[in-house]
């Protein structure tokens, strides 16, 4: 860890841009992003630049909706890395198409700085408005840029307005990566060049998520020993689908009369529908059969998920779900919807099943399959260890490489004598 160490020391060779990163304020948010560039920093010393939007009209907007916006410190050290929290400007409303600029603008200094400090290159994460105000600071302080798309971008793309930054953001990223092909196409649909976008997808703690006792982790639950179990892991809002399942219960129960459905998750960003589900299984009669566990840090989802017999995630939208890695290497298998990089986690019969999106009958169809299957678990715990986070932050540090040797764009039209 001596890398990660001179990250916070001083020296550094990247910065990871993006506003979507754990902090105190937000523990839960982004961290498939530090699961991944933490690894990296073992191996290139970095810092984190996690902009906060802000408007002077915050407080009164918490005095209806207190968990609104939470700000994190100016500086946080988390494992020895500095991450950074600027605030922009963001007021709510139509102001909001100005938020790539405001970002640039509010983190111009700090960017000038960390440059100084030996930066090289901006990684951003999330096309807009971070890809978008990566570039911009890559431009004014002569740095390379990196985008990594992860699926805001697929219903950003329908909007005219977004559409046209999100290819002018990847026109001028000096590379573009993708956590799953489909994500790749969108980028070559948007402008990217094919010869600088990158598929490199997440991966998988093996450390953290393995299979725990069953008996004990259903204990902890209050599940009985003899019950099918269903699990989803991921916010309460309508994207995830947990609605869509809770919909399959009542038919379901009908053919597996100890069916019972653990939901794990809180609220976020995009609100908190908690209320709304619980309420859903009250008038269906289920309050006894679905288990609302709020969130959980990573290191105790092992539980739930080695209380279940099937994950599931009925979503509308994803980039890649790390979450069905995570179940996967507990040994469940999954039924997911046919959106984004779905299908390319699971991607063959023996991990689980894909349904069409707003297919509620294929859905339930799936869900029983699934409980009637004799999955071999031990092939799916396989293909988790396929796909452990070493090999992604090998191909990673690979695309980097280049970037980070060779001169700034600043620098490639100076004088040799004068770069020394």
């Amino acid at each position: 860890m001596a890398e990660a160490r001179a990250g916070a020391a001083g020296a550094i060779d990247l910065v990871v841009f993006s506003t979507l990163f754990p902090s105190v304020a937000r523990p839960g948010a982004g961290l498939f992003i530090r699961e991944r560039m933490f690894r990296v920093a073992q191996h290139r010393p970095l810092a984190v630049v996690s902009p906060q939007p802000w408007f002077p009209g915050l407080a009164l907007i918490r005095r209806v909706r207190p968990g609104y916006r939470p700000q994190a410190p100016a500086l946080e050290i988390q494992q020895g890395i500095r991450v950074y929290h600027p605030r922009f400007l963001a007021a709510p409303g139509i102001l909001r198409r100005f938020d790539g600029l405001s970002m640039a603008l509010a983190s111009f200094f700090l960017l000038r700085r960390l440059k100084r400090e030996g930066a090289r290159l901006i990684d951003a994460h999330f096309a807009y408005p971070d890809g978008a105000a990566a570039v911009t600071l890559g431009r004014w302080l002569g740095l390379s840029v990196t985008i990594t798309l992860r699926g805001t971008e697929v219903p950003h793309s329908r909007d005219t307005r977004l559409r046209r930054r999100l290819a002018r953001a990847l026109g001028a990223a000096t590379r573009v990566f993708a956590v799953s092909d489909s994500l790749r196409r969108l980028a070559l649909d948007l402008g990217a060049a094919p010869e600088k976008t990158e598929v490199i997808g997440n991966g998988v703690d093996l450390g953290m998520f393995h299979p725990v006792d069953r008996h004990a982790a259903r204990a902890r639950y209050d599940l009985p020993d003899r019950a099918q179990v269903l699990v989803s892991v991921g916010g309460l809002v309508e994207r995830k689908g947990m609605h869509r399942v809770i919909d399959c219960l009542p038919m379901l129960i009908e053919r597996h009369p100890d069916l019972h459905y653990v939901v794990v998750g809180g609220g976020g960003p995009e609100g908190d529908m908690r209320a709304e589900l619980e309420a859903q299984a009250a008038r269906l009669g289920l309050s006894d059969r679905v288990h609302f566990l709020g969130a959980l840090p990573p290191e105790a989802l092992k539980w739930p998920l080695s209380a279940a017999d099937v994950f599931v995630l009925a979503t509308r939208n994803e980039g890649w779900a790390n979450v069905f890695l995570e179940a996967m290497a507990c040994g469940l298998p999954v039924v997911t919807t046919d959106v984004g990089g779905n299908a390319e986690v699971v991607c063959h019969p023996g991990l689980g099943r894909i349904v069409p999106f707003g297919d509620a009958a294929a859905l339930q169809a799936a869900l029983d399959e699934a409980l009637d299957a004799h999955w071999d678990r031990d092939a799916i715990l396989a293909y988790a260890r396929a796909n452990q986070w070493d090999a992604r932050v090998a191909q990673l540090l690979r695309a980097f490489a280049p970037l980070l040797s060779s001169p700034s764009p600043a620098d490639r039209h100076m004088p040799t004598a004068a770069r020394r």
